[in-house]
Parts: C-alpha cells; sequence; structure tokens
C-alpha cells in the first residue's frame, strides 16, 4: 500500500511540472506501462488527474480546489486579505502575499494590477529568494542559523543585469533588509518591474509571510516606487496585528527612517556585483 502510495504521489509531483504521457510516468516510476496506467487511472477517476487528446496526462481539477482549500486555511492569507485588497484598491499596482515553505518562497495570495502591464506570477507558484523583494524580507526575517542555511543552498541564476548572484552580496543585502524593515526588487527579477517589501510579523515577533507591491519600470523607478512604502507598511502593520503582533517603539523609529537602500552606496554595490 504504502507503495502504491508513494508513486501516486511521485505522478502528481511529476504532472505538477507539466504534462507528461504515459510513457514518461511510466518511466519516471520505473514500472512498465500497464502499472502506470492503471495508476493514472486511479488518480483520473478520483479528479486528481486528466488526460487530453493528445493522451497527455495533466494534473486534475479536484487537486486545484484542494490546494485553493489549503490556501484558505492559512489565518494569515485570510487575516491579511482585506488589508492587501485595500492597498491594491488605493493604487492599482499588483500585491503579493507570499510564505517561506520547505525552503521556497510560494505566493500564498496575489491582487492583480488594473494596469495595462501586468505580472505573470500565480498564486501557489514559487519564486526566487535572491531577486524577489518578498523572498529578502522572508529570509531576513529568518533566525541567523536558518537565514545562513537558506543562502548557502541558493543558486543564485541571473535573471537580469541587475540580479545579485554573490553570496555575500546577497547576506549583506539580507542584513541591510532586517536593519531597515523592508526589501526592494530593483528589477532584479524581471526587468521592467520593481518591487517593495515588508514583512508580517505573527505575536512572537516571527516573519511568516511577507507582502509586496509591484509596479512597472514606466511607471516609477525603484526610488519612486519607495513612495508606496508608508501604505505598504500600514497594511502590513494591520495585518500583524490581526496575527497579535505589537510593534515595539524602535521598530515604530525604525520605520520612520529615510530609505537607506535609496543611498548610493547600495546601488553602486549591486552595480560592481554586476
Amino acid at each position: 500500500m504504502s507503495q502504491t502510495v508513494d508513486r501516486a504521489l511521485s505522478i502528481l509531483i511529476d504532472l505538477g511540472t507539466g504534462p507528461k504521457s504515459l510513457d514518461q510516468v511510466a518511466a519516471l516510476l520505473g514500472v512498465h506501462k500497464s502499472t502506470a496506467l492503471r495508476l493514472l487511472q486511479t488518480l483520473e477517476a478520483q479528479g486528481f488527474a486528466r488526460h487530453d487528446e493528445q493522451h497527455r496526462y495533466r494534473l486534475g481539477p479536484r487537486l486545484f480546489a484542494l490546494a485553493h482549500q489549503a490556501l484558505d486555511d492559512l489565518d494569515i492569507r485570510r487575516l491579511a486579505a482585506p488589508h492587501l485588497a485595500a492597498l491594491n484598491q488605493v493604487h492599482g499596482h499588483t500585491v503579493h502575499l507570499a510564505a517561506y515553505l520547505d525552503g521556497a518562497v510560494v505566493y500564498i495570495d496575489k491582487y492583480d494590477s488594473r494596469h495595462p502591464v501586468r505580472m505573470g506570477s500565480r498564486i501557489g507558484a514559487t519564486a526566487p529568494a535572491h531577486c524577489t523583494a518578498v523572498g529578502k524580507v522572508l529570509l531576513a526575517g529568518l533566525p541567523a542559523a536558518r537565514r545562513q542555511a537558506a543562502v548557502d543552498r541558493l543558486q543564485y541564476p541571473k535573471y537580469t543585469p541587475h540580479t545579485i548572484t554573490d553570496p555575500v552580496l546577497f547576506l549583506a543585502e539580507l542584513d541591510r533588509v532586517a536593519a531597515q524593515g523592508y526589501a526592494q526588487d530593483r528589477a532584479e527579477y524581471e526587468d521592467y518591474i520593481n518591487c517593495v517589501a515588508a514583512p508580517i510579523h505573527d505575536a512572537a515577533g516571527n516573519v511568516p509571510a511577507a507582502a509586496s507591491i509591484s509596479v512597472p519600470e514606466p511607471a516609477l523607478d525603484y526610488r519612486g516606487v519607495l513612495a508606496l512604502l508608508p501604505d505598504l507598511r500600514a497594511a502590513v502593520a494591520a495585518a500583524s496585528a490581526e496575527l497579535g503582533w505589537s510593534a515595539p517603539n524602535d521598530q515604530t523609529n525604525q520605520n520612520n527612517q529615510v530609505d537607506q537602500a535609496n543611498q548610493p552606496h547600495h546601488t553602486n554595490q549591486i552595480n560592481r556585483e554586476n
């Protein structure tokens, strides 16, 4: 029984990367095609898989329904929703809610832009930690040992000329993020998008999630996007309060300081690295 369950889960994980043929599924499992077909037919009967006219298998609708239910069960998503929706309503730009789950940055909620240029991100998708504002906030919010371990395991692919690809520079970036209480993506993941993100705290002061607001570069450059930071901070503070967090006085004072990331030395450091 356990072997059957393991194989079924392996199929679902593999289908999550894209449609597969029966031959591909059989090769993945290392079994005869008849065994793979029986497993696929069982998954299909329960709505976890489906096949198209080319006889390629895909994830089924029941799995998506369960995924949405799991997201709805996350208290942080439910509690943050009205505050992030209001932020999106005021500015009209894309707002994301993300969490660090099992070593990956995952978008757990999204409010689409009302402007012509929109982001292709989606709820449930993963995001690279080293070049997204939410990823930086989530890693900066980890205890020191876990932060170092997370930095060490990253691969640092280069997405744009502005992507930080050096672990030492990235760790320094996380130190700055932790100190200033927010992070920026300066066209580091997509070369036409600038983002600013801030942490959502729980009652214990941990950072279980981060929220961001993303703006196309023709609208605001990475300095201009900081004009949205006060409203973003108000939204994450309200969501954090829902989770039982109360900002200490030094954090409140810190939030009123002038943007450190807007200083010339910071952008020069990134440019030197690239």
